[in-house]
């Protein structure tokens, strides 16, 4: 592999962020107010392509849409927020997970649904479903959780609006203008090191933590395992051998139940509380990588067993 498909590589690109913070972190100072506007590109970049002409009718929308909520919200945060209430005792950290919790799912689920040969037109769908769902979840669960005396109402409210709302509508604006498919070759790379900055910002304002109490993070890294590993085996075998779901959509569906908007958890947690609430974001994007890469083994490895029968 060439340097240069090293360098456009999502996962490549994402280790790059960690290791540049941990060997010095002295200019997260300086990329921490970059984080929200970054966020808010990012967005508008995962939303330009949405073909919404595309998506059928009303009755074919609702299902996907409501599965993608239910998925990523009762089942993926009702997950986090229970494993970490039990496993996690500090504050920050817990705070953390309760705003990982609240936010939609990756814009990645889309794309890596296509890799692990998904269900597209699913995956599209429950993604904008938790989107749009997050707009009223999303306030409501930092509320509820977190307590108006840590958090302020208004100031949520305008960073969701800056980085779901306004990017949903931009995104619109520039796809009918006809303006996001000039720019199709510049999506993924802009994407992936909008990402590697905010991860670089995270890892360096919490170098210390990382590199000099690393013991703080194993419950951290616990709750992590539990909602993609055993969250997502737990998924497939329900849905497969229960409910006798096609492999394709349980792809979708195992995607949508295992993974969060990291990168815009991280954004809120600098935006509203502090480096340490950022935490979980950072250590939740690393072992997303892990995670992919299982399931494309895992994905490889059925191939292989089904060319010997």
């Amino acid at each position: 592999m060439t340097i240069g498909r090293l360098l456009r590589s999502r996962n490549v690109i994402l280790v790059l962020g960690v290791l540049a913070g941990l060997i010095s972190g002295k200019g997260a100072t300086w990329t921490e107010p970059a984080t929200l506007p970054v966020l808010a590109l990012v967005m508008t970049i995962a939303t330009m392509g949405i073909e919404f002409n595309a998506l059928g009718s009303v009755k074919k929308v609702l299902g996907p849409a409501c599965a993608g909520v239910v998925m990523n919200y009762l089942i993926l945060s009702g997950t986090i927020l229970l494993a970490s209430r039990y496993l996690v005792t500090d504050g920050n950290l817990r705070a953390g997970f309760v705003l990982v919790a609240a936010v939609p799912p990756a814009a990645a689920v889309i794309p890596f649904s296509f890799l692990l040969q998904g269900n597209d037109a699913f995956s599209l769908l429950g993604t904008l479903g938790g989107y749009l769902g997050a707009l009223v979840i999303m306030p409501i669960m930092a509320i509820v959780f977190l307590g108006t005396s840590f958090i302020t109402p208004l100031k949520l409210i305008v960073i969701m609006a800056e980085l779901i709302l306004l990017p949903l509508i931009l995104g619109r604006v520039l796809h009918l203008a006809g303006i996001g498919a000039r720019f199709d070759s510049l999506k993924g790379p802009v994407t992936n090191w909008s990402f590697s900055l905010i991860t670089y910002t995270i890892v360096g304002l919490n170098r210390e933590m990382f590199l000099h109490r690393p013991l703080v993070l194993i419950p951290t890294a616990c709750v992590v395992v539990m909602s993609t590993f055993v969250l997502g085996w737990l998924i497939e075998l329900v849905c497969r051998r229960i409910f006798k779901i096609p492999p394709a959509t349980v792809t979708s569906l195992v995607l949508l139940g295992t993974l969060k908007n990291y990168g815009v958890a991280g954004g809120l947690a600098l935006a509203l509380f502090g480096k340490e609430v950022a935490s979980p974001s950072t250590v939740s994007s690393v072992f997303m990588i892990v995670y992919i890469i299982w399931l494309e083994w895992k994905l490889k490895e059925k191939a292989e067993v089904g060319k010997t029968f």
